[in-house]
């Protein structure tokens, strides 16, 4: 075992040099703008937005629900969010919040 671990690590080096060493021809500079640009078909057809399927996730989206506008007002204000890993959720909240 020990004798094929040294020249699989002395392969591995040589190929992390191969790999890392930087081409003469290229330009170190970065590139130029030109280079980057894409058609806009297949910018739309990469970054493509998800439609909503439901009214319901259109709702949910945008409308919390009563619990986790609990969650979040309990965990915005540090002793609550510190018990509640301490004694449970429902319990801190109704401590510092009542119902």
């Amino acid at each position: 075992m020990r004798s094929l671990l040294a020249p699989l690590v002395v392969i591995l080096a040589l190929a992390a040099l191969c790999c890392c060493e930087e081409d003469p021809q290229e330009p170190s500079d970065s590139p130029g703008a030109d280079s980057i640009k894409i058609k806009k078909e297949v910018a739309n057809t990469f970054v493509k937005r998800q439609k909503r399927s439901s009214l319901y996730e259109w709702y949910s989206e945008y409308y919390k629900s009563p619990m986790e506008q609990m969650h979040e007002r309990c965990e915005n204000y540090p002793p609550c969010d510190y018990l509640s890993d301490q004694i449970g959720f429902y319990m801190a909240y109704n401590r510092f919040f009542g119902r």
